[in-house]
């Protein structure tokens, strides 16, 4: 038996040739002290989307990691991110959600920023500081890369950092899941209306890790499905594609990401939903019919939850949301869920998955009350001094990846596992951890960028 050790990040708390993985890395306050250096100040971080700021003056407060940042538009219509931090003594500049207006004005001691970041008003320029202050070097503290994708909005502190497509690499085409309108047009998604946000007593990486691909935890949703709040009203959201398709879990080892899809069979007809509503079902069966047209082979490919590293999550299939798990101290975690739908649907589409949307998921959603309660105790019982003597095992499908994958026709990118016979794999999982120690460990993005 060895014992718990104190100290922070160590190489072989995550043991990728046994699959176990060590509590400490979710226990351990140094550890998490680290991972806002090693990892949140060097990844790229999802920061809001541009559909929350239409207009010149709009902006919306976030965060990335630990810090709060302000999502704005200039009076030029230039999209920034900045430090929400007083440059003079770190007070707060906006304490709103959202809102519109020319200038943030730290309310200590007065100084004001333009949406643009730079310094404009300083109270008394001239009698106490003789009119020498350079007001030019004490503007916001600006992102050091940011990137505007299909209306999402990623940050980097890191600028050196590679950039953001590049991060994704084959990625991309799983994220686009999620942000391309249903029929498969280009973007077209938009915030449906604000962001839920809510605590859960846990480390970050349980929620991070179950949307990675776990597909091991049906058995807590089983009153829910039971329940039947599928969009149609009944059984689980995602039977009908269950039956037909087949069921895959795919990671890029080299970058992080992970996520699960289903591809549907190439003669089959479009599994039908929203039964309940002849117009929304309609509206998805015409969607259906041409994401299909446009995307040829890639259209029967229909995306379920996966992660963006570090802590991102996507959810393209319904309930289509984003969500940020942000880390709030070493046993806190503030989760921020962004609700997304067809900017061109109709009004009545866009009602309907907004109740279906509040029942299914968010805090007082069915589904993630369930996911809630085990990150809860599953963290709660894992801090005593035994219970951190012992790792966790993440063996499932070990060696039974496939690179290059192709199911009827269709080859998909990442290396893959196929779910349709195996039921479950920790794949996935282990690639979250893998890249999580890289970034531990890793001094510079030279290190970290092994596909250049």
């Amino acid at each position: 038996m060895t014992t718990a050790h104190p100290s922070g990040y160590r190489r072989g708390l995550v043991d990728l040739k046994t699959a176990e993985v060590s509590r400490e890395i979710f226990v351990n306050e140094q550890i998490y002290a680290e991972e806002q250096d090693k990892i949140f100040a060097r990844a790229w971080l999802f920061v809001g989307h541009e559909s929350q700021i239409p207009n010149p003056g709009d902006f919306v407060s976030s965060c990335m990691g630990e810090e709060a940042v302000i999502l704005c538009r200039d009076r030029a219509g230039e999209v920034h991110v900045f430090l929400n931090s007083c440059r003079h003594r770190g007070m707060k500049v906006c304490r709103y959600d959202e809102g519109n207006t020319a200038v943030f004005t730290c309310p200590y001691h007065g100084w004001s920023y333009g949406t643009d970041g730079r310094l404009v008003g300083v109270p008394y320029f001239r009698e106490a500081y003789h009119s020498t202050l350079d007001r030019s070097q004490w503007g916001l503290v600006e992102v050091a890369q940011l990137a505007r994708y299909k209306s999402s909005v990623w940050a980097t502190w890191d600028p050196s950092a590679p950039p953001f497509l590049e991060y994704l690499g084959g990625f991309q085409s799983y994220l686009d899941l999620t942000l391309d309108g249903w029929d498969g047009s280009e973007g077209g998604s938009e915030v449906l209306g604000g962001v839920q946000k809510w605590l859960i007593p846990c480390n970050w990486k349980f929620p991070a890790e179950n949307f990675s691909g776990d597909s091991y935890h049906n058995i807590s949703h089983r009153s829910v499905d039971l329940a039947g709040i599928g969009p149609s009203g009944s059984g689980r959201r995602d039977m009908q594609e269950r039956v037909l398709a087949r069921r895959l879990q795919i990671c890029f080892p080299e970058r992080g990401h992970q996520t699960g899809v289903y591809v549907l069979p190439k003669e089959r007809p479009i599994p039908s939903a929203y039964e309940h509503s002849s117009v929304v079902s309609e509206y998805f069966r015409d969607c259906e019919t041409e994401r299909r047209r446009r995307r040829g082979e890639w259209g029967r490919v229909i995306g379920s939850p996966g992660e963006v590293f570090p802590n991102t999550a996507l959810h393209p299939r319904q309930p289509r949301t984003i969500a940020v798990w942000h880390p709030r101290g070493t046993h806190q975690t503030e989760v921020w869920r962004w609700y997304l739908v067809d900017a061109a649907a109709p009004a009545e589409v866009k009602s309907f998955l907004r109740d279906y949307y509040i029942r299914y998921s968010g805090p007082a959603g069915l589904t993630e009350q369930d996911d809630m309660e085990n990150w809860n105790y599953a963290h709660a019982a894992s801090r005593g001094t035994i219970a951190r003597r012992h790792p966790y095992s993440y063996e499932q499908g070990m060696g039974h990846e496939i690179e290059n994958f192709e199911w009827d026709g269709l080859r998909l990118p990442g290396w893959v596992m196929d779910l349709s016979e195996a039921k479950s794999s920790e794949h996935n999982l282990r690639n979250l951890y893998r890249r999580w120690a890289e970034f531990m460990e890793a001094e510079s993005w030279d290190a970290l960028a092994t596909w250049r």
